[in-house]
């Protein structure tokens, strides 16, 4: 390592570690409400708005897997300062672009930016704190995870009622400039150089086999499409064929780019699967209910955005403290318990009427995010702390790679099932229909993490794999 981690000052590390995972959070999640603004102001309809969204998680979920890899090429310094320059560059042009295609290109460098930047803090974080203090420092970690994505629509809304779309860069805008030069002045090099060669037919299959998926998936959970469409079948082959050639390619070279054989490691791959589980549910649930409140219930955008504000801080304020319960007790009981309430408030929300209040989806949502914040953050470190120290890059790349999988692909099977399953028909109680069997399905695959939860041992580091 670089520099010794017991003379790091973590205080002001994580304030920038924090602020740079905050606006890149947040920043995925803002411009959902906005879409209809932009639509009308550049005069594009909505299966080419989606596109603003659809390409952040495309090239976001194509940096993650990569970025273990430039972890070990270059310095902590150098690579954090380069991932939030391209962030603040990416803003500065979307706030600036006068049509729909520079619009674009400021979300692609933003997303580039995000995508090295989320498994780079994590792997930060792990390097300088013991593993004794890593559940709370990861609880504080996990606040921003979970707050951003739902204070996103809140904030998005009211900004959108109020000001021009464009609102929405410049409030980010300062909050990337300061962190990056903040960042300058303190951020010391933690991270260790091996100075990987570079594989340019793994960075290939990376891209076409994770873009692939993530784009079909993408595609599938867009309401101009159907899962038969050759929009959706066609990447997803592409991407699942190349997928396998590149988890082939990983398994042979002696430095892969992204190191799967991390999965002998028991329980970081059941964590894994967990995390995915959550993440699904959750990311999930943030797409429906805004759907469902403004179309079929009359409810604003703004209001929308409101009813997930108090899970969000809810959840928030949750992380430190489940970061706390994890190193005193350990990862199993706070998992069992939190997928436990994610299930039951799940299927609560598969029995929703034209006559459910803005009440019973806030507090039923309130529940279902304090579950999820006893499970998400818990059950990371849980795995992370498995995998020695040298494994922690390719760990948290792993992990937030298959978070962003597990998003998309939650996000396109819940929407699909809710348009598929409506009854136009029967009017709103039809469409709701759809809504109900979107949260069934949620439910039944929150109920199989709830099972798995109860096989997670307490974090020991396993040194028996090599």
């Amino acid at each position: 390592m670089t520099s010794n981690p017991t003379r790091i000052n973590r205080v002001p590390l994580m304030i920038v570690l924090i602020s740079g995972a905050f606006i890149a959070i947040l920043n995925q999640t803002l411009l959902g409400t906005a879409l209809p603004h932009i639509m009308k102001d550049l005069e594009i309809d909505a299966a080419t708005a989606q596109w603003l969204q659809s390409i952040f998680m495309l090239v976001n979920g194509i940096m993650i897997p990569v970025t273990a890899f430039l972890i070990e090429r270059f310095t902590t310094r150098a690579l954090f300062l380069t991932a939030m320059g391209s962030f603040a560059l990416g803003t500065l042009v979307a706030a600036l672009a006068p049509g729909f295609s520079v619009l674009m290109v400021g979300r692609i460098l933003q997303a580039a930016g995000a995508g090295i930047m989320m498994p780079l803090m994590q792997t930060i974080m792990f390097l300088v704190f013991p593993i004794e203090k890593r559940g709370s420092a990861m609880g504080m970690f996990g606040l921003v995870i979970a707050f951003a994505p739902a204070i996103g629509p809140t904030l998005s809304g009211w900004l959108v009622e109020h000001f021009p779309w464009r609102s929405l860069f410049y409030v980010v805008l300062p909050i990337a400039i300061i962190d990056l030069i903040v960042a300058y002045k303190i951020l010391a090099n933690v991270t260790k150089q091996t100075f990987p060669r570079v594989d340019i037919t793994s960075i290939i299959l990376s891209t076409l086999g994770f873009g692939g998926l993530l784009y079909g998936f993408s595609m599938a959970g867009d309401i101009n499409h159907g899962w038969l469409s050759p929009m959706v079948y066609m990447p997803l082959i592409v991407g699942a064929v190349t997928l396998f050639f590149f988890i082939r390619r990983q398994l042979r070279l002696e430095k892969p780019i992204l190191e799967f054989r991390i999965f002998k490691y028991n329980m970081f791959t059941l964590t894994t699967g967990i995390g995915m589980i959550s993440f699904l549910s959750m990311i999930g649930g943030a797409i429906i209910l805004p759907i469902m409140m403004q179309d079929y219930l009359g409810f604003s955008a703004f209001e929308s955005g409101l009813a997930l504000l108090p899970g969000a801080v809810l959840m928030g304020l949750m992380n430190p403290v489940t970061g706390r319960l994890f190193d005193k007790y350990g990862g199993r009981w706070l998992a069992v318990i939190g997928l436990g309430l994610l299930t039951v408030t799940t299927f609560l929300f598969s029995i929703l009427t034209t006559e459910t209040s803005f009440l019973y989806i806030t507090v039923v949502n309130a529940f279902r995010m304090f579950g999820i914040a006893m499970v998400m953050m818990p059950v990371t470190t849980a795995g992370l702390n498995q995998l020695p120290d040298g494994l922690i890059p390719h760990g948290t790349a792993m992990n937030n790679t298959m978070r962003q999988m597990s998003g998309a692909i939650g996000t396109a099977l819940l929407v699909s099932i809710m348009m598929n399953q409506a009854i136009p028909a029967q009017g709103l109680s039809g469409m709701l229909f759809g809504v109900n069997i979107s949260f069934l399905v949620a439910g039944i695959i929150s109920t199989v993490g709830f099972v798995l939860a109860f096989f997670i041992k307490n974090s020991i580091p396993d040194t028996s794999v090599e």
